[in-house]
This record gives structure tokens, C-alpha cells and sequence, in this order.
């Protein structure tokens, strides 16, 4: 893909020049954006729908508001790559989600254009008002922006940003970005005619005007007001769903086509001269301009690698193995099929947590609460609290939101709450927002949690039984991708709990690994035999809590060096845990111990190779660590 095939969007590179473009070459500027977004994430994978959907309304917000002044404040950030094209990235955009490449979300240390990091969702508003109070404390003119999408506004953080910017009543417009297609045109034209009249800045003033004079007639005064008020109100809400902004003390705009440049144009440039909070309601199309992703929206929100003549995924080498998410869906219907106790709830994410198979053969024990973290752990602590056994699946990085419900709804209670996190451990591309790299760190010092970590894919099904069958608070956490093929087993039979298992006896050196690194651990121990005759022992301790103390403090006892690994963060993570365990009896003198893990930094984005390779979390790194730790 070359610069030059996409000739307006190559002159077009600053937002400056967004503004001085002809409006009859905005319809072309949108064809280029749309083919450059469809050809680098064809190769490179990414967010390909969302960002289809809102190529015009990036165009609009640019031609409205100046970036190099104004603050747009994007939404998770899976809509983002039509602003970074329009924001002088297209040279860098063949490199979007690749190792030393630009991100697949926004940063502000990628670009001046980008004013706050985002990854996960419902973020915007609540970051864009505190952006508004700062610059009207500081007396400054500009505009604050936040786009957030509906998925988005299922979350309760953006009703809490929602809440108090109502309260404050600063200067904020929020657009928000509906592509959910239940909203007929017909309906939408007239709610977006009648919320345009109403909301006019002289029919504001008049408003307030008239109100003031209602209130100031004796006795009925303030009832005159409340009755005009709400004889208004009825009259917008029979017509528009902005009631529920109105209710927010916003005013609102909307329902507007999406795909309008010139309309977007025309009513952003109104919202702008408007005082107080502001919702400009947008309707798009996910995947707009791409027909295999305007018939397959969810399958083309985050995609691989595909060929974008057809839309069909690239052809690599066959791989039949069962990713670790499979493994566990499959195994969870298994289980579900004798125990009707057994519930699974996720947070708006069926497919990548492997449940639909879960939905479609027990809907009414699946449970998708929305991108709300919090409230489904909560519900699950209440689900618990009545004899049932929830298993609760959320990617790693995004069970962090809901710390504070793990913690005083479920394991203060000592309730039976199986929490599955996918995608622990380095992620890829996504980056450093998606990497979940801290949950070791952040769940293991917690009272009554059972924490553990399969090695393989038959780990996997043995503690999920493990974990259902406990009757406490129980945490498993699992990698992104698939593991070592290891066969399936058709019963798979529960482990005791704090119970690690010896893979690899040796004399000269001792690793103990936990999950994912405990295949690489042990494959670089028989190479350090094969290339030196050296013996090495392999344990694989399952456990980070309760740790196998027993076991672990044996085998330290017999070894003076000592290598863990983990794929987890080294502070406060597993090495901690048994660092802690043999300093308590006194196991440390006179040996040598060294960690290898994620270090005291954010790890960016790249290929799960890559970024393991980098941290020497690999077989070749760790069988460095090995050399390294048995010199002299």
C-alpha cells in the first residue's frame, strides 16, 4: 500500500487541512479512509467496524473543532483510526498494532492530537469533564468533546460522568454514537427536527426567560414553571429518546445520520455555540462502506488477518488445536450438564470468552450483564449467595475494574464465585491497556481466594472442576491463543488444592514456573541437559494461592539456585509470593534466586513472541536466565 494511491488523504495531512478542504471532495476524502482502514487491518488486524462506522462523523468533529486547541476525547478507542489518518499518521499507519508501530488506541504520546490514553470503555465523559472544569478554571476558551459509543453507555461509569456534568453544567458536548439499527430513520428524522428547534440558543434563552417571568407571577408562579417545564418535557419524550439525557440536565441533539458530513457538519457547529452539557445523538452504521463488515459487525469488530477483497480470513498454516478459551466452554457445558447449579455470566463479551455454545444450550443460565465489570461480579456474589455456582468470565485486564466487589461481595462473604480471566498474561497487539499482566498481584493477598494457573489445556478442565466443586471464592487464569496440544481428557478429575507437581527431578538447579511459562521452563531444561549435562528440576506449583508450601520449601531446601517464572508482573506476583515463603523460614541463605517476569513498566504492543522474547520469558530466555544463574 503506497502513500501515493490515496491522493487526498496524503494532502490532507494535518486537521488544519480537514478544514480547508472543498466540501464536494469530502464524499472521495471518506472512499480513501475507508479503503486505507480496510487494507492495513486486512494485514495487520485491529478494530475494523467501529472505525468504518465513523469516518464522516471524524471528518465533521474536524472541520468543527481544532484538536491542536480543542480536546476530543475518543471512547475505548476502536473508532479511532479514521482520527489518526486525518491527524498526520498515514505515513506510520501501515505499522497500526506492530511491534515499534503506532497503536491500535489513541495516546497522547504518540501524538499531540490524542489527549488522553484509553483502552478500556465508558471513560470519555468522565475524562472530558474533568478536562472542561480544569480549562474553565485555568480561563480558557476551547471546546471539550467526548465521543462514546452505545456499547459504551452500557457501563456505569459514563451514567456517573453523565450524572455530574449535568450537576456542574459546564461547557461539554458528548457525542454519542449509536449504531445499533433498532432506531428507525422515520423516527429519528422527526425526533432530530423537533430536538433541533428546541434546542436553538435563542430558544434556550427564551426558555429561561419565560420561565423567569412565570415564577415571578404571585402565589402559582413556580407552578406555572414546573407545568411548562413538563407539558415540554412530554412533548420531547413522546418523540425522542433524549429524555434520559434531559433528565441529565443535558441538552439534546438528535437523532442525526451519521453518514451525512455536511448535516454532521451543520449541527456540531451548533452544539459549539451552545452553553452548558450537550448530547449530540449520532446514528451509524458499523462497518459502513464495507459490505462483509456491514453484514458481520460483530465477527468485524475485532479482527484478524483477512483478505479484503472477500472478507474471509487469511489461510495460514492448518492449526487444529483448541485455543484455552474453547477449552474452557467446552468444558463449562460439559460441566453445566450434571450440575444445574452451574451459571455463566460475562460482560459483553460472549464470544471472546468462549460462552456462546454456553448461551445457546443454556439460555437461561447465561447471563450477558454489558460491559458493567462490577455489577457482574456483584450479581454473582448474589447469584452465590443462594446456593448457585456463578463462573464469571472477563478478560484479565478488565476484571481490574470490579477489585473492590471481589473483594467485600464475594471473598468476604467466602461465597462460591469461580472467576475465569482469559487472556492473562501478554496479549499482543492490543497493548499495554489489554495485557493481563497484574491480576497475580492484585488477587493473591486477598482473604479466602483460591488462585490458580493451568500449564496446559488439560490443566485448564482439571481446575475448573477444582473450582466449581469448592464452595469458595476461586480464581483461574488462562492465556490468550492456544497452549501445547496437550490431549483433552473425558473426566477430568479435581486437583488439592495448594498441591504443585514435580515435571522434572535435577540436582544443579531448581525452576519453579506457574501457568504458562511452566512448558517453556521445562523445554529449556532438557536442552540445558542435551547442550551441558546439566540437571535442572521443574516444578510446577499450580498454585499461587494457597502456594505448596511443603513441596516448595523440600525442594529449595535440596537446590542453592533457583529460577522463577511466571507471565505475570515481578511485583507482587507469584516470585513474590515464594520469595516471601522462604524468607519466612529461612530458606534464603546461601542461595542464589533470581525472577524473571513482566518488570516495573508498561509493556507496549507487539506480537505475544515478540513481547515474551523481549522479556526473556521465552524457552531461549529463560535457558539464558539458567546459564546466567549457575555461573561460579
Amino acid at each position: 500500500m503506497t502513500v501515493e494511491k490515496f491522493p487526498l488523504l496524503a494532502a490532507v495531512d494535518s486537521p488544519k487541512m480537514v478544514r480547508q478542504l472543498p466540501e464536494n471532495q469530502l464524499g472521495a476524502l471518506a472512499a480513501e479512509i475507508r479503503e486505507v482502514i480496510i487494507q492495513t487491518v486486512a494485514t495487520n488486524g485491529g478494530h475494523l467496524a467501529p472505525s468504518l462506522g465513523v469516518v464522516e462523523l471524524t471528518i465533521a468533529l474536524l472541520r468543527v473543532f481544532d484538536p491542536a486547541v480543542d480536546r476530543i476525547i475518543w471512547d475505548v478507542g476502536h473508532q479511532a483510526y479514521a482520527y489518526k489518518l486525518l491527524t498526520g499518521r498515514l505515513p506510520q499507519f501501515h505499522t497500526l498494532r506492530q511491534k515499534g508501530g503506532i497503536s491500535g488506541f489513541p495516546r497522547p504520546d504518540e501524538s499531540p492530537f490524542d489527549h488522553f490514553a484509553v483502552g478500556h470503555s465508558s471513560t470519555s465523559i468522565s475524562a472530558a469533564l474533568g478536562m472542561a472544569v480544569a480549562r474553565d478554571l485555568a480561563g480558557k476558551p476551547h471546546k471539550t468533546v467526548a465521543v462514546i459509543g452505545d456499547g459504551s453507555m452500557t457501563a456505569g461509569l459514563a451514567y456517573e460522568g453523565l450524572n455530574q456534568a449535568g450537576g456542574l453544567g459546564r461547557d461539554l458536548i458528548v457525542v454519542l454514537n449509536d449504531n445499533e439499527m433498532s432506531i428507525s430513520r422515520n423516527v429519528g428524522a422527526l425526533s432530530s427536527f423537533l430536538s433541533r428547534k428546541l434546542s436553538k440558543r435563542w430558544v434556550q434563552r427564551f426558555k429561561r426567560e419565560v420561565e423567569a417571568v412565570m415564577r415571578q407571577v404571585p402565589v402559582i408562579g413556580d407552578d406555572l414553571a414546573e407545568y411548562a417545564r413538563r407539558a415540554e418535557d412530554s412533548l420531547k419524550s413522546f418523540f425522542t429518546p433524549g429524555i434520559l439525557f434531559e433528565a441529565f440536565r443535558f441538552s439534546y441533539i438528535g437523532p442525526i445520520q451519521g453518514h451525512d458530513v455536511r448535516m454532521l457538519e451543520r449541527v456540531l457547529a451548533q452544539a459549539a455555540t451552545l452553553e452548558g452539557p450537550i448530547l449530540v445523538h449520532v446514528l451509524t452504521k458499523k462497518g459502513k462502506g464495507y459490505a462483509p463488515a456491514e453484514a458481520n459487525p460483530v465477527y468485524f469488530h475485532g479482527v484478524g488477518c483477512f483478505e479484503p477483497e472477500t472478507g474471509m480470513a487469511r489461510k495460514f498454516a492448518p492449526c487444529a488445536l483448541p485455543s484455552y478459551t474453547d477449552v474452557f466452554g467446552q468444558t463449562l457445558c460439559r460441566l453445566a450438564e450434571e450440575d444445574a447449579r452451574i451459571v455463566a455470566i460475562t460482560a459483553a463479551m460472549p464470544e471472546g470468552t468462549g460462552l456462546t455454545e454456553f448461551a445457546r444450550r443454556f439460555p437461561e443460565r447465561f447471563f450477558d450483564v454489558g460491559i458493567c465489570e462490577q455489577h457482574a461480579v456483584t450479581f454473582a456474589a448474589g447469584l452465590a449467595s443462594q446456593g448457585l455456582r456463578p463462573v464469571v468470565a472477563i478478560y484479565s485486564t478488565f476484571l481490574q475494574r470490579s477489585y473492590d466487589q471481589i473483594v467485600h461481595d464475594v471473598c468476604l462473604q467466602n461465597l462460591p464465585v469461580v472467576l475465569c480471566l482469559d487472556r492473562a498474561g501478554l496479549v499482543g497487539e492490543d497493548g499495554a491497556t489489554h495485557h493481563g499482566v497484574f491480576d497475580l498481584a492484585y488477587l493473591r493477598h486477598i482473604p479466602n481466594l483460591t488462585l490458580m494457573a493451568p500449564r496446559s489445556e488439560p490443566e485448564l478442565q482439571r481446575m475448573l472442576v477444582t473450582a466449581v466443586a469448592l464452595g469458595t471464592p476461586v480464581a483461574v487464569r488462562y492465556p490468550r491463543g492456544v497452549g501445547s496440544g496437550e490431549a483433552l481428557v473425558d473426566d477430568p478429575t479435581p486437583i488439592a488444592v495448594g498441591e504443585g507437581e514435580l515435571l522434572r527431578p535435577g540436582t544443579d538447579a531448581l525452576i519453579i514456573a506457574v501457568g504458562s511459562r511452566v512448558l517453556p521452563a521445562l523445554a529449556a531444561a532438557h536442552c540445558l541437559a542435551e547442550e551441558d549435562g546439566r540437571s535442572v528440576a521443574v516444578f510446577d506449583a499450580r498454585f499461587v494461592k494457597p502456594l505448596a508450601e511443603q513441596q516448595i520449601a523440600a525442594l529449595v531446601a535440596q537446590h542453592r539456585r533457583i529460577l522463577l517464572a511466571e507471565e505475570g508482573c515481578l511485583l507482587g506476583g507469584f516470585g513474590s509470593a515464594v520469595l516471601e515463603l522462604l524468607a519466612d523460614r529461612d530458606l534464603l541463605h546461601g542461595r542464589r534466586v533470581r525472577r524473571l517476569g513482566v518488570p516495573d513498566r508498561f509493556v507496549g504492543h507487539g506480537t505475544q513472541d515478540e513481547l515474551r522474547h523481549d522479556l526473556g520469558l521465552t524457552k531461549s530466555g529463560i535457558l539464558s536466565a539458567l546459564r546466567e544463574l549457575m555461573q561460579n
